[in-house]
């Protein structure tokens, strides 16, 4: 299967809901036509970000078509598939793959905790199933374990598994997959704040959270890391900093849900057991995004 490899800033999009708690799809098109227009590299919808766990498949598969049909084919749309078990990823797979996703994210499996020998059995499982390229996503911290380099770079050579989003926070990890990965074999950062670093050391770019609200700046966040321009690395990293670390003052999506709404963008609606932003970071948000230059100060 060919390899388009991903690069860039690619945005974890946020699912927007009604006042009701149905999908927003005015709000989706809205932010997803916005994102391509800033300059975006990329878009995942339906991940964590986007509250897949309390989506139907039938809400991710039309999250999944909306988002496929506004992008038109100009950056990649790689759908968050991903499950503890691995029958269901498979059908998740397919179902999304039918939607117009062009590639798929599948988080190692969450409490399950399977041994290293079962996270190769289950991603080269759904990879041998999958009709689209598959992307790994490293997160103990949802999960709770770590995907290991040796594991991550067995699947690599799997001719269906084409790119890493490393959220392990690890940066020796993720530079030691840098250094041993295989030819055409992208390794994302999957921390926001760990951008510039994973890209100074060779990976090609970002699945972020903080683009949802900063496509344009995230953007040329990665292009001038990838052009080694570093005072412009510098200067942007800095405007962003407070961003980076607001966006994770509670549980994602909840923050980046509050800034969406102070923007304008959606309403600030989360589907139990997440809830919104207690009223004690607003401040630290609003003013995060006043320092990026998107809301008045």
């Amino acid at each position: 299967m060919g390899t388009c490899t991903l690069r860039g800033a690619i945005t974890a999009l946020v699912t927007p809901f009604a006042p009701d708690g149905r999908l927003d799809e005015p709000s989706l098109r809205a932010l997803v036509a916005w994102q391509v227009e800033q300059g975006i590299d990329g878009v995942v919808p339906v991940g964590s970000t986007g509250e897949a766990a309390t989506l139907s498949l039938a809400e991710r598969e039309r999250v999944v078509a909306i988002t496929a049909e506004v992008v038109q084919g100009r950056v990649p749309v790689i759908a968050g598939a991903g499950s503890n078990d691995t029958a269901a990823a498979i059908e998740n797979s397919r179902v999304l793959a039918g939607a117009g996703a062009t590639q798929l994210l599948h988080v190692s499996p969450m409490y399950s905790k399977p041994p290293q020998r079962g996270l190769v059995a289950h991603f080269r499982a759904v990879a041998d199933a999958a009709t689209i390229p598959v992307v790994l996503y490293n997160v103990p911290g949802r999960t709770a374990s770590n995907m290991e380099v040796e594991t991550q770079l067995a699947l690599a050579e799997h001719p269906n598994i084409v790119a890493t989003k490393e959220a392990s926070g690890n940066i020796e990890q993720i530079g030691e997959i840098i250094r041993r990965r295989p030819p055409g074999f992208a390794v994302l950062s999957g921390d926001d704040s760990l951008t510039a670093e994973v890209m100074a050391r060779g990976g090609d770019g970002v699945i972020s959270v903080v683009s949802n609200a900063v496509p344009a700046a995230l953007h040329a966040l990665c292009a001038a890391a990838a052009r080694g321009d570093l005072p412009a690395v510098r200067a942007l990293q800095d405007r962003l900093a407070p961003l980076f670390s607001a966006a994770f003052v509670e549980s994602n999506p909840i923050p980046i849900k509050a800034a969406l709404a102070m923007m304008g963008r959606i309403d600030n609606v989360l589907r139990l057991p997440l809830v919104p932003l207690d009223a004690r970071h607003e401040r630290v948000v609003r003013d995060a995004l006043a320092g990026a230059g998107v809301v008045a100060p």
